[in-house]
């Protein structure tokens, strides 16, 4: 693997996959004696939802139509 000018690596896919790595996701370097490990940022679970609710939603409402609900006064 080479490491680029600016520093970068080419993560393989196949380690992207079993780590579950996909864009946007955290990684950290970890120091050892022997070497150095590649794991991926755990992430909150409220991000891991956020994420996968990220343009699912499915509504005939409008934002504007949406945003008057939530400000409606009773």
């Amino acid at each position: 693997m080479r490491v680029t000018s600016k520093g970068q690596v080419t993560i393989p896919q196949d380690v992207r996959r079993r780590l579950g790595i996909t864009a946007g996701s955290e990684v950290e370097f970890e120091l050892a004696d022997d070497g150095v490990r590649l794991v991926r940022r755990q992430e909150s679970a409220g991000a891991d939802l956020v994420a996968g609710m990220r343009a699912r939603a499915r509504t005939p409402m409008s934002t504007d139509e949406i945003m008057a609900l939530t400000r409606r006064d009773d």
